[in-house]
């Protein structure tokens, strides 16, 4: 801009002097540079605003100057940028994610009938813990962030992997770490309990199987929305259930399909996290729900999917005889609705955390009542 400003004040000025001129001498001269001069300017011009046209554009989201230290050991959004790399590993395992596993641990030993209050149950209901959230739930998130680069590269750039915060080695070496060290804790639980067949062990390994397969190339279960959410959310909500059952009990057929059942809240709630995602994941071809259906219509599958599941639960525990049981997760339905109408329906995109935080406990709540009234 400042060469087309100065060239601009030349060709005045060359103006200014040529009237000092008799006409008849310098008019055709003048004239002929002077188009030819205009004409280089406006194709220079074109040829700028093309450059800058093409480059990519950087993104809107970039995080607040005065970003959340507690968001960033978190995980979540509004994170402050971080050196430190330890801070960066917790940041990539994103311990905002670890509670609904641990709860589902807890709800697993509720429906066993088998938990007691002594210090060696307490001591193995821990350690199933930190092995379904920390560990491989810590090696979902990051196998997750190491395959999403190029999306997050789009979406939301700050983010420790594209951002290069931390390098590729280090993602690596983190995501073997967490995998073998989820692995041994569940062989481990399986000696404790006296296992003859290690169940933990393989409810681990089959676990990590469909993380990996939801995140990584060919399959990458997470392309699809229906499928890829679903199994996100049986990975949320069956699984460590099913771990924490195994580990005091015995697992039965019956709480295997209401688990299943149950985890299509659990796409639900996965479909809530993807709205956030759509402009990445329309670029990169991923078929989403907000992406294949809409906004307005992916955020009605969504509540949908959480509140028909909670009220089919409700109906499963009211014809087994468990009136009371029944009549306790309708209650705790009835505030995820008015959560839903109040944050979620009126802007997705906007309320997407405020939501989860307000609507998601009563949705725990829910589990742990279906696990005491399974165990009873």
């Amino acid at each position: 801009m400042a060469t087309i400003l100065n060239t601009v004040s030349s060709i005045r000025l060359a103006n200014a002097k040529v009237h000092s001129l008799p006409t008849s001498r310098l008019a055709a001269p003048i004239s002929v540079p002077f188009s030819y001069s205009r004409k280089r300017l406006i194709v220079r011009a074109a040829e700028t605003e093309a450059n800058e046209a093409a480059k990519p554009q950087a993104p809107n989201k970039a995080p607040a100057a005065n970003g959340s230290n507690l968001n960033q050991l978190l995980g979540i959004k509004g994170a402050a940028q971080e050196t430190n790399k330890w801070k960066i590993r917790l940041q990539l395992t994103k311990p905002v994610t670890w509670p609904p596993l641990i709860w589902g641990v807890v709800c697993g030993a509720a429906a066993s009938g088998n938990f007691h209050w002594n210090l060696e149950d307490v001591a193995k209901s821990i350690a199933c813990m930190i092995m379904s959230g920390p560990c491989l739930t810590g090696y979902t998130q990051t196998i997750n962030d190491w395959y999403d680069r190029e999306i997050d590269a789009i979406n939301e750039p700050y983010r420790p992997i594209p951002s290069g915060a931390i390098s590729e080695s280090e993602v690596i070496i983190q995501i073997w770490l967490l995998l073998l060290g989820g692995l041994g804790l569940a062989g481990l639980l399986d000696v404790w309990a006296g296992h003859n067949f290690p169940v933990v062990f393989y409810l681990a390994v089959g676990g990590s199987l469909l993380s990996y397969i939801y995140s990584a190339p060919p399959l990458k279960l997470k392309q699809n929305g229906w499928i890829g959410n679903f199994a996100l959310g049986a990975s949320y909500i069956s699984l460590p259930w099913w771990a924490g059952q195994a580990l005091f009990g015995t697992l039965t057929p019956d709480i295997i399909v209401l688990t299943l059942l149950y985890s299509i809240a659990g796409l639900g709630i996965a479909i809530v996290n993807d709205f956030k995602s759509i402009e990445g994941d329309r670029a990169l071809g991923l078929q989403s729900l907000p992406v294949a259906f809409g906004v307005d219509t992916a955020k009605w599958i969504c509540v949908g999917a959480i509140d028909i599941t909670q009220i089919s639960v409700a109906g499963y525990l009211l014809g087994s005889g468990k009136p009371y049981y029944a009549l306790a997760l309708l209650a705790l339905i009835i505030p995820q609705v008015v959560f839903q109408f109040q944050y979620f329906l009126k802007d997705p995109i906007k309320y997407d955390v405020k939501y989860q935080a307000s609507a998601q406990p009563f949705l725990v709540l829910g589990l742990l009542v279906t696990a005491l009234a399974t165990s009873h």
